[in-house]
């Protein structure tokens, strides 16, 4: 392993330069769900210039592709992603809010640094299939519109992962594990209710109003809510509240619902209830409503399997390599941070990893060390779209530190980290760590087995998605 190690460190070091310049160059970029065209581009260009087969257009898709490499099996896969999210443009280093583009787009989720990590890796399996003569094939996926879009679900719905062996993937984080938990299965619903227009004063007994539908159908779920399991979670947002006039019976308005449970059986079932108050509302309301299903995940199932060799491979590879510019840059964000923050970030990785954890990091701007693997009972309280892919491949992830302790979220103060050294060097370790992982199973086809088994027992070898086949990509803000 540990030979490996130091020819995967290699390969990735001889083009690090450019993936960096790259990363920046996709930074620089910011471009939206579905909208990601020059960084297809860049990415597209160089993996062909390594000698992968571009495959665009994936699942009808124009930013969605696949490069492969190699022939035959064991077939692994590695998921890659660009785009960035609205407002949150900014300087890159610059720890007080300065937009780089006023009203633009930023990497607040640091998916310049997934996307050309991922290919990193990507090419490290290549340069070891290139020396070893070993037959089996690696395939990048460029995989849009995470952030609004889901991209994934219409791609496993297509059959695009379908004859994978395996899949890596990793996110930018600010620690160094890999993601044990499961998350939560999401779908997400447009209900559009229809009513009758008059005068509120004049002739209210003549108006059937699509708000008061809205109204009721909301305090339908919150009574729901005592009745659905405890990991479940109901949000919603007023799509439409049919118009700025109180007095004009509003004949149209729209509510945008999303749905989670821990498993995507729970989520469809409880979507059904969610459409039931709907219904009820308009009932009451003399209203009609449109039920548009916008979107579904399912939830993401960690493969055991691979995850221990993944652990494995992040271990013998190492964590970032960060030195003491990277600290005091990731210093200069952390102390604008409150530190109550700070603290329950290092006290949850002591509750979760150890406690000789929290005292590790207590006071430090970056974690440099790669934590041991867990696999928590308690799901964790989000969606990705990574679950579709888990359904249909045996999949493991890794989180690797791109930015300081404490740094939130879809924020500002991550997408100007990762627009420095401190994100650069996660990328390269997480490329590094997915690209030995990968190697490793195409030498061990029993390992491969093993989580193929684990796989076939957790999903039963069925694949739900929660999007009808009606549905298609769509840009957020089309329903």
């Amino acid at each position: 392993m540990e030979q490996l190690a130091s020819k995967i460190t290699a390969w990735v070091q001889k083009n690090q330069e450019k993936y960096m310049r790259l990363s920046q160059q996709i930074w620089q970029y910011a471009e939206l769900a579905f909208q990601e065209t020059k960084s297809v581009q860049a990415l597209t260009q160089l993996l062909e210039e390594e000698g992968f087969a571009v495959t665009a257009g994936l699942a009808g898709i124009p930013t969605a592709f696949s490069s492969s490499y190699g022939q035959g099996k064991p077939v692994i896969g590695i998921l890659g992603e660009y785009d960035a999210l609205p407002s949150l443009s900014q300087k890159a280093g610059c720890n007080h809010r300065e937009e780089l583009v006023p009203g633009g787009a930023g990497h607040g989720c640091g998916h310049n640094l997934l996307g050309v990590g991922s290919a990193a890796a990507a090419i490290a399996v290549k340069d070891y299939l290139q020396e070893s003569g070993q037959e089996g094939t690696v395939i990048f996926y460029g995989c849009p519109a995470e952030e609004n879009g889901s991209a994934k679900v219409y791609l496993s719905r297509d059959g695009v992962f379908r004859g994978l062996d395996a899949v890596f993937t990793w996110h930018p984080g600010s620690n160094n594990s890999i993601m044990g938990e499961h998350s939560l299965a999401a779908v997400s619903v447009v209900y559009r209710f229809h009513g009758r227009a008059t005068h509120a004063a004049g002739q209210p007994h003549l108006g059937r109003s699509a708000l008061d539908a809205c109204e009721l159908m909301n305090v339908g779920v919150n009574y729901l809510r005592e009745h659905m399991i405890q990991e479940a979670r109901i949000h919603y947002a007023y799509r439409d509240a049919g118009g700025a006039a109180p007095n004009v019976v509003q004949d149209h308005a729209a509510l945008y619902y999303f749905i989670r449970s821990p498993k995507i059986s729970q989520a469809l079932e409880l979507r059904d209830r969610v459409d039931n108050c709907a219904r009820g509302a308009a009932l009451m309301t003399g209203t009609t409503v449109e039920i548009l299903p916008v979107d579904g995940m399912c939830d993401y199932l960690p493969n055991h399997v691979l995850s221990e060799v993944l652990q494995q491979s992040f271990e013998a590879t190492g964590a970032p390599d960060f030195d003491e510019t990277d600290r005091q840059i990731a210093r200069s964000f952390q102390q604008q941070y409150p530190a109550a923050e700070v603290e329950a970030k290092v006290v949850a990785y002591g509750a979760k990893f150890g406690a000789e954890y929290t005292e590790m990091f207590r006071g430090k701007p970056l974690q440099d060390v790669v934590f041991p693997l867990r696999f928590p009972t308690t799901p964790l309280f989000g969606s990705t779209d990574v679950g579709d892919v888990s359904y249909v491949a045996p999949t493991a992830w890794l989180n690797a530190a791109c930015y300081a302790i404490g740094t939130p979220g879809h924020s500002w103060q991550l997408a100007a980290q990762g627009g420095t050294s401190v994100g650069e060097k996660g990328m390269l370790a997480a490329a590094k760590a997915m690209a030995h992982a990968a190697v490793t199973v195409m030498q061990q086809p029993a390992l491969l087995e093993k989580a193929k088994q684990e796989h076939q027992k957790t999903t039963g070898g069925r694949y739900v998605c929660a999007v009808p086949d009606e549905v298609k990509p769509h840009i957020e803000g089309d329903f």
